[in-house]
């Protein structure tokens, strides 16, 4: 047994929680810490820090007769139908599982890959998050205000923008790059870069300071059951085209929470009694140097140690080939958290390297046919040492997600343009009044121009 084993093995059996007395909405949210119960829409529970997670009516899933993710309409946290034609796709290898000897493995693409039916315009799965939690916001008359290091404020930005939800985005600078959208941006969103010095934290922590403005919501980070529950739908989708969950499940995390979320459709899938009796593995990847959850977990511990797991991590961000993968505070040890899910599902934690990541990346470009952003190269080249290592058995039935691709294709129809920053924040700890006095926050707009 393992160290991460050893410290797992009493705390497996806590995350089945039971309701008692009726539900009389939808879903209602339970405390994955004490089992509190409530029925209204929050981010945290009143008795501890653990997750909050959505309990729906419907037992088993019956899917809508609609495009993209709004056919799971009945496990994601909204009362209208989503009706955008994005959502995950699956569908069985040929090429790159010859050339890894496995007999049954699945891809789950998100991005644009209108061949196979793949309509993320912005070509990663964190479009899947933005849907959900901004349909639930369009109606309150409240901004959102978020944080990003790239691909969620592309995808924030994307859906507020055909929904009318004013969005407030705070980037680093090395996310910039990422700020593109398939057409003009509009006047509801306002990006706000932070200055050369600062990571995906600072945005964080920028962003909270920014949501306790009047008229401002917190979107909520992995707290936020729409977030999770939409990247969910990656593995509901699998397990209907596959007619079963998978046995291993890989996929490359920065915070942690599309893992969380896999693990959480999973428990759904589990009780809904159609797609087997055993919990799909979670095998989760983080890019070196940079990677306190691989690090704890190899140590067997469930709490990140910063001298320990990342010495200088600014530095350490700076050196990783998908720097996009990188959150100094994830949701790793607190209650329903990642250390949970892999202990839930007898799971593993994988540090690649950039090298590895590369060719990775390479390899499943030339075997596939399609272009994948870096992150999804970590969660390939984790794939490829498992069977390496003979961590995974040729027969088994595997799901890869690949969270973000298809930009090469997506440029084939259409010219991306560029979002403007409305406003700069040198730190976390500007004055808000050196942004509001430049009106970003009361009629900032953004200047659209060619990618």
């Amino acid at each position: 047994m393992t160290k991460s084993e050893s410290a797992c093995s009493a705390t497996i059996s806590q995350f089945r929680p039971t309701l008692t007395g009726p539900i009389h909405s939808k879903y209602s949210l339970v405390c994955t810490g004490c089992f509190a119960t409530y029925y209204d829409d929050r981010l945290k529970c009143n008795s501890d820090s653990a997750l909050l997670r959505a309990k729906y009516s419907s037992r088993q899933l019956m899917l809508k007769d609609v495009p993209g993710m709004g056919k799971f309409h009945d496990w994601l946290p909204v009362n209208e139908i989503i009706t955008s034609d994005s959502g995950p796709i699956t569908y069985k290898s040929t090429e790159l599982a010859a050339e890894l000897g496995l007999n049954n493995l699945y891809i789950s693409f998100n991005g644009y890959w209108p061949e196979r039916g793949a309509f993320i315009k912005t070509c990663s799965f964190k479009e899947l998050e933005a849907f959900p939690t901004i349909q639930k916001l369009k109606n309150t008359g409240r901004s959102l205000v978020l944080a990003s290091a790239g691909n969620t404020a592309r995808a924030f930005a994307h859906v507020a923008g055909m929904t009318g939800v004013k969005v407030y985005i705070v980037v680093p600078e090395s996310g910039m790059s990422r700020m593109w959208l398939p057409e003009e941006p509009t006047d509801f969103i306002h990006l706000i870069q932070m200055g050369k010095n600062c990571d995906y934290t600072d945005s964080i922590h920028l962003a909270e300071r920014l949501s306790s403005l009047p008229g401002m919501l917190a979107e909520g980070g992995a707290r936020n059951v729409a977030r999770r529950d939409g990247m969910g739908t990656v593995m509901l989708d699998a397990a209907f085209y596959m007619k079963q969950m998978p046995d291993h499940y890989f996929q490359a995390i920065g915070s942690g929470t599309g893992g969380i979320a896999a693990w959480e459709a999973s428990l759904r899938l589990l009780e809904d009694g159609r797609f087997g009796s055993r919990l799909p593995r979670l095998h989760l990847a983080q890019n070196l140097p940079f990677a306190p959850m691989y690090h704890a977990w190899e140590a067997g511990r469930r709490e990140i140690l910063k001298d320990i797991d990342m010495p200088d991590p600014k530095k350490l961000i700076h050196e990783m080939y998908a720097d996009i993968l990188s959150n100094r505070e994830p949701p790793y040890s607190i209650g329903g958290g990642v250390y949970d899910a892999l202990c839930s599902t007898g799971g593993m934690m994988y540090g690649i390297s950039n090298s590895e990541a590369k060719a990775a990346q390479q390899l499943f470009e030339r075997y596939e046919g399609i272009d994948i952003f870096p992150p999804a190269g970590v969660a390939v080249a984790s794939l490829i040492e498992a069977v390496n290592s003979q961590k995974i058995d040729a027969e088994k039935h595997i799901l890869l997600n690949i969270t973000g691709g298809g930009v090469k294709r997506l440029e084939m129809d259409y010219s991306p343009h560029r979002i403007e920053p409305a406003a700069y924040a040198e730190n976390a700890h500007v004055p808000l009044e050196e942004i509001i006095t430049k009106k970003v926050l009361a009629d900032g707009k953004p200047r659209a121009k060619g990618r």
